[in-house]
């Protein structure tokens, strides 16, 4: 079964950076895409960026100038950074981070890490 663990989360400043990280273990696939969502109390969860093993990337238009998504250089396949700069207090959210990958015959999994808290105060 593949595990996702988010780390990195916390509570910042308006203006301040943060990294999450996001680690997945068990069988992981060459081929994936792994994407950072976030939510908030009451709402729905949001796509805030995504990254293919291929590095192709996608931000939502909130975030975009100011979020980069990377994988790790040693560790590609398993492991995604959210690097977060000029946090506002509107990226207040839980983040989780989510792996999709296809099997052979096409069907699609999809896991959840257990979310990280951001917090960021004006």
């Amino acid at each position: 079964q593949v595990q996702l663990v988010e780390s990195g989360g916390g509570m910042v400043q308006a203006g301040e950076s943060l990294r999450l990280s996001c680690k997945g273990s068990g069988p992981i696939f060459s081929i994936n895409t792994m994407r950072w969502y976030r939510q908030t109390p009451g709402r729905e969860r949001e796509l805030v960026a995504a990254i293919t093993t291929g590095r192709a990337t996608q931000y939502s238009d909130s975030v975009k100038g100011r979020f980069t998504i990377s994988r790790d250089n040693a560790d590609a396949k398993t492991t995604v950074y959210l690097q977060m700069n000029s946090l506002k207090s509107e990226d207040t959210a839980t983040y989780y981070c989510k792996l999709e990958q296809d099997q052979h015959w096409g069907a699609r999994e999809e896991y959840w890490g257990q979310g990280t808290q951001v917090t960021v105060s004006s």
